[in-house]
């Protein structure tokens, strides 16, 4: 069974204006859907055939350049795509919340870290919030199309990622990345983060 994007249920311009049409079509519509066709053609006829994706990534062999750039693409961007909505925004609530606050002191401090992350992160990458396995938060970064599942990374399971490769963001901020940055808190689906804290912790 060959790896698909994930569906968006939103539509291209409807992130706008924090995340403009133009990129959304070019993001998910080439850079997403290059990164899973060159997966499926990287582990068709090996061993990884009929894993998850997750599986694969944990047990990476950080050697192979070809599933660990497109196999991390194909897995970032399915989580970038799926943590965004047109109805995001605003705070997390619930055991998210509480979790953040626990963590980081406040919403306003976790922000202020990830951000931190998002902007400092040299070149391509992503920053991300991930739940370390004794359930607690974190917020890391990592190059290229690393991501916190890979070995070594010592971050843990990613609930939540913004993608800082200049693809996701130049057409509409040229080099403003702190701007992109920023926008980005106004279509984060604080919902589906919420779902994905509960599922990994």
């Amino acid at each position: 069974m060959a790896f698909e994007q994930i569906k968006l249920d939103y539509d291209f311009d409807a992130l706008e204006p924090h995340i403009d049409e133009a990129t959304m079509k070019v993001h998910y519509g080439k850079h997403h859907a290059g990164y899973t066709s060159k997966l499926n053609n990287a582990i068709k006829g090996t061993d990884l055939e009929g894993k998850s994706i997750e599986e694969i990534l944990k047990n990476l062999d950080m050697d192979n350049a070809a599933v660990r750039n497109n196999g991390g693409g194909y897995y970032n961007h399915n989580l970038y795509f799926e943590t965004m909505s047109p109805n995001g925004g605003g705070n997390p609530s619930g055991d998210l919340a509480k979790a953040i606050d626990e963590t980081f002191g406040s919403f306003d401090k976790f922000k202020e870290e990830f951000s931190n992350a998002a902007k400092t992160r040299f070149g391509s990458g992503w920053a991300w919030l991930a739940v370390q396995e004794n359930g607690k938060l974190a917020v890391c970064s990592t190059p290229n199309q690393d991501n916190p599942l890979m070995p070594g990374a010592n971050c843990g399971t990613p609930i939540l990622g913004i993608d800082v490769w200049e693809h996701a963001y130049y057409l509409k901020y040229q080099n403003r990345r702190p701007d992109y940055v920023e926008a980005f808190f106004s279509v984060v689906d604080w919902d589906v983060v919420a779902k994905k804290y509960e599922e990994a912790k």
